[in-house]
């Protein structure tokens, strides 16, 4: 039986990295398959992982149709077994209403990657409409750290040094704390954090900028 299963974690959880390997297993075994992507690290047309892993990959715009296009390649006698959809929080909903068309009207398994929440934590619509449909849920079970060594939960989305949580929902970005600071960056926290608005950076900066503490200030004074 065909599925749609929707795998999903944080950023840094490793989703495009399980998307390469699910796609790398199917088509060793001897399976057809397409992989699609949008908005991708690397630029378009192409599913990228953080470890350095990518292929290439069609790119989902918002004119997309995946009935259409799987009519089109079925009347020419194309043979599709799978679909590898990453970056799938940014599909449209209508998009997702024909993922769910595929796996039903052609016995085609789907298998979407991507994060449900945005820097605001409010759902991706896209992201959305796949809890509503898909067959399975898989939370990806490696979890990624906040600065503090708590388990992330949540995107946070940095704009000149600032921690924001208005704005556009889809803005390409950066990730990580070796971008520039003049960059938009995306990096992940726990719930705490997040709330309170606390990045590495600006932790970081706090924690340089505190006094002496009083004992190291004693100590100072005795071997003067």
């Amino acid at each position: 039986m065909a599925e749609l299963v929707f795998f999903t974690g944080t950023m840094d959880s490793g989703k495009s990295t399980l998307a390469l390997q699910t796609h790398h297993n199917h088509s060793s075994a001897g399976r057809k398959g397409l992989v699609f992507t949008r908005k991708d690290r690397a630029g378009n047309a192409t599913l990228s992982s953080r470890l350095g892993l990518k292929s290439p990959a069609l790119e989902v715009v918002p004119e997309t149709n995946f009935l259409r296009l799987m009519t089109q390649l079925i009347s020419k006698g194309e043979v599709v077994d799978y679909l590898i959809c990453d970056e799938a929080q940014f599909y449209e909903i209508e998009q997702v209403d024909q993922l769910a068309r595929v796996v039903d009207d052609f016995g085609v398994d789907v298998f979407t990657f991507g994060i449900t929440t945005d820097f605001r934590t409010a759902l991706f619509p896209g992201a959305q409409r796949l809890l509503e449909l898909a067959d399975r849920v898989n939370v990806l079970q490696v979890e990624a750290l906040c600065w503090c060594g708590k388990k992330a939960t949540h995107q946070a989305r940095i704009v000149n040094g600032v921690m924001v949580t208005e704005g556009e929902q889809v803005v390409v970005g950066d990730a990580g704390i070796d971008a520039r600071p003049d960059e938009v960056v995306y990096e992940v926290l726990c719930r705490k954090h997040h709330m309170r608005k606390v990045f590495s950076r600006q932790a970081q900066a706090e924690h340089m900028s505190k006094s002496p503490l009083p004992f190291e200030d004693t100590q100072w004074r005795q071997q003067s």
